[in-house]
């Protein structure tokens, strides 16, 4: 893995030199796990650029700022508005167009997607259902197909089953610079955006299939999540907090998202402050056959209470297990953590 850390302040095209871009080779292996969790590296090859002078990200889909722009042209490579890069015309699946513009205050969802793919395929029948509900519920809502397709022929048969809009399959730079914008880096992925064009989740994928009535829309985060099959994915995102406990109902699980909710809450605005992913996220499992096939990947005991967190891609596992836990028991397990303070034992 590679990153490049750019330093700050706007530079003109003569100014793209190799004094101005430094080279991050990561090789040592507690270093490496740190920024593929920093830094959500799902797979290899990746290409992060970084303003080293913040410390932000630039853009997370540096190779396809390679592939696109490999004269330097739009150096630094610097994260652009929504509206500025979907600008221009979208198709509506009759062929007929309309203009980007349309979209201004709407809650936007932008669909990376494919035919060939079958998740992607499975999402969209529940997308259509989902977006059908949320415009008749009166919210102003639409989505963007970006497609993934290997032809135009297939992008049309796929989009031919979607009632929003997408960006046209010929407009492939247009296609390219929103995977840039959000680092794509596998499909389904379904960004939503508030009606200003600011973020409000990735995980839109995993928010539709967890509330198919609609009742959480626009989805903003949850600074606690039941672990189920639909968001269990996340756990190979990064380093997770994962509350193990004896209850078999949903509504049972209420006490645990309650005790490490503030702990939670707490990182989230800390890191949204700094305009930063949180480096943890947080989840309770109760007594269901995921969580049991969690315990046995993971080598965990069998005991519940059980505080863990688990960090799927650096195969780690941090294990608290005491009689009683308690709020002050998880913010101190956390900020241990969080501090390096914490040793791994391995998964």
């Amino acid at each position: 893995v590679f990153f490049f850390l750019i330093h700050g302040g706007r530079r003109s095209q003569q100014d793209c030199s190799v004094s101005t871009v430094s080279l991050l080779h990561v090789s040592l292996p507690q270093l490496q796990m740190k920024l593929w969790n920093k830094y959500k590296v799902t797979s290899i090859p990746s290409l992060v650029f970084v303003d080293a002078a913040t410390g932000k990200v630039v853009c997370r889909n540096g190779l396809l700022v390679v592939r696109d722009d490999p004269a330097g042209l739009e150096f630094p490579w610097g994260p652009k508005p929504f509206a500025e890069v979907v600008s221009g015309p979208l198709l509506r699946n009759n062929r007929q167009t309309t203009d980007s513009s349309s979209l201004e205050g709407s809650y936007i969802g932008v669909y990376f997607s494919a035919h060939w793919c079958p998740p992607c395929r499975s999402l969209t029948r529940v997308l259509v259902e989902s977006y059908r509900k949320v415009k008749e519920s009166g919210h102003k809502f639409e989505i963007v197909f970006v497609s993934a397709d290997r032809s135009e022929d297939l992008f049309q048969q796929y989009f031919s089953e979607m009632p929003w809009l997408a960006v046209p399959y010929a407009d492939e730079a247009r296609r390219s610079r929103l995977n840039r914008l959000y680092g794509i880096q596998g499909i389904p992925t379904l960004i939503l955006l508030d009606t200003e064009g600011h973020m409000i989740t990735r995980q839109g994928r995993v928010e539709v299939l967890n509330d198919p009535e609609c009742r959480r829309f626009p989805w903003h985060p949850q600074p606690v999540q039941e672990l189920s099959e639909s968001n269990a994915v996340q756990l190979h995102e990064g380093p997770c907090v994962v509350l193990f406990v004896d209850a078999e109902d949903e509504g049972e699980l209420l006490p645990a998202k309650e005790l490490i909710q503030p702990i939670a809450e707490k990182i989230l605005v800390k890191y949204k402050a700094k305009e930063e992913e949180s480096p943890l996220q947080f989840f309770v499992a109760g007594e269901d056959d995921m969580s049991d096939s969690l315990r046995d990947y993971t080598n965990l005991p069998e005991a519940a209470p059980l505080l863990t967190i688990l960090d799927m891609s650096a195969r780690a596992k941090y294990v608290r297990d005491v009689e009683e836990i308690t709020p002050a028991v998880v913010e101190q397990f956390v900020g241990d953590f969080l501090a390096e303070k914490l040793k791994p034992e391995p998964i």
